[in-house]
Order: structure tokens, then C-alpha cells, then sequence
């Protein structure tokens, strides 16, 4: 038996690069997929709704209890969904910030939000969310992103403990850089070698998801990519 075998598990941002590589490998594992987007277009494997304003807190809660209703009651969240921007405050002002805030955090912010209800009925179960390394400190003209990433460390640790003795567990991943197509394109000059891979951050995922990682809360797990 795989080790998420009929466990329903929601991937928000799933339709991109990092999100079809999580929801590909968890599906592998045994689970039953449910990928989440504001994209438009939903082609692909499994049960999926796109077009969503997943910063939404009502529309967030109800794509959630659609899933549920199609798949069954959840046990795993997985937030991915998110972006970047970079921009100084004197040129750019705070539409940045709040950008980054509402894309980068609220998103998941709602999510497990919409996702509480039915781990806390179970009591069980997991959530993830993807964070990044570089939010550790900010730099030059990305203190929106950092800032935004920062604030997924930070709901991590909070829900981490709001939750324990109830058997759900919450816990990010932090990657450097992601090797996509889109890092590529806009990084034609380096080395993409020493980025980190969505596989690699997939199988973090999984394990984090299972029944492994029981007594894994809190975590903040660093993801740097090849040596």
C-alpha cells in the first residue's frame, strides 16, 4: 500500500511548474489530487478547478467544500501557490507590497483557513506550505517578496502550535532558487545546476504529508538544491 493511499489532498497553485511537480508526486504516493489555481485553463490529470481567487477567503472555502463533496474529506494541504516581484520602495511605492502580500501570503492564509474545519473535525491532519530560503533576509528591491515569504515562516510556526494535540501538523519548506522554465527565462546567465528541483522539493512534500512525519510540526526545513 503507498504510504498516501485514498488520502484527498489539495495543491493550491497547482497548475504551475513547482505545483504539478508536488501533485504528480503525491498522486504517486497513493493520493487523491485536487489542484487549485488562479490560471484559467485547468487541462490535465486529476480533479481540478482554475480561474479561483484563492486570496479570497469565501471563494477559497468554497472550492475546499467542493473538493470534499467530489473527493471525500480532506487530510492534506499543500500551499504553493504564490509569485515574485522586485522593486525598490522609492521607484515602485507599496503596490508591490501588497501585491506580494495578497499573492504570496494571504493565499495561504485563506487556505488553511478553508482547510481547519475539516482537519480539526478529523483531528488529523497536514499541511505545507512553500516559503523560501531567501526570505531569511531581505535584500535590495525584494522586500515585498521577502517580506511576503517571511510571513509563511511565521504562520507556520503560529498555526503549528495552535494546532498541537490535535494531530494536525503544519510545517514549510524553504527553497533557493527553482529550476523552471520561467527561473530559466528570466536568469539566462546562471547556473541553473546549482538550483533546486521541484522533484527534490516534491519528495520533501511527500514526507512531510505522511505518517513519517507524525512528530514533525513547526519545521522550517531549508531546501538549498545541489552542492
Amino acid at each position: 500500500m503507498a504510504e498516501l493511499d485514498g488520502r484527498v489532498i489539495i495543491v493550491t497553485g497547482g497548475f504551475g511548474a513547482l505545483g504539478s511537480a508536488v501533485a504528480k508526486k503525491v498522486a504517486a504516493a497513493g493520493a487523491e489530487i485536487a489542484c487549485l489555481d488562479h490560471a484559467e485553463d485547468p487541462s490535465g490529470p486529476g480533479f481540478r478547478i482554475g480561474s479561483l481567487d484563492l486570496a479570497d477567503d469565501g471563494i477559497c472555502r468554497r472550492a475546499f467544500e467542493q473538493v470534499a463533496d467530489q473527493l471525500g474529506p480532506l487530510y492534506g494541504l499543500v500551499n504553493v501557490a504564490g509569485g515574485f516581484e522586485m522593486g525598490s520602495l522609492a521607484e515602485s511605492g507599496l503596490d508591490p507590497w501588497d501585491r506580494m502580500y495578497r499573492t504570496n501570503l494571504r493565499t495561504a492564509l485563506a487556505a488553511c483557513h478553508s482547510a481547519l474545519p475539516f482537519f480539526l473535525a478529523a483531528k488529523s491532519g497536514r499541511v505545507v506550505n512553500v516559503g523560501a530560503a531567501v526570505a531569511a533576509k531581505g535584500l535590495a528591491e525584494m522586500g515585498a517578496y521577502a517580506a511576503s515569504k517571511s510571513g509563511i515562516a511565521r504562520l507556520t510556526e503560529s498555526l503549528a502550535e495552535e494546532m498541537r494535540g490535535q494531530g494536525i501538523t503544519v510545517n514549510a519548506v524553504l527553497p533557493s532558487i527553482i529550476d523552471t522554465p520561467a527561473n530559466r527565462a528570466a536568469m539566462p546567465q546562471a547556473d541553473a545546476s546549482k538550483w533546486t528541483s521541484p522533484d527534490d522539493i516534491a519528495e520533501v512534500i511527500v514526507f512531510l504529508l505522511s505518517e513519517r512525519a507524525r512528530a514533525v510540526t513547526g519545521a522550517l526545513i531549508n531546501i538549498p538544491g545541489s552542492n
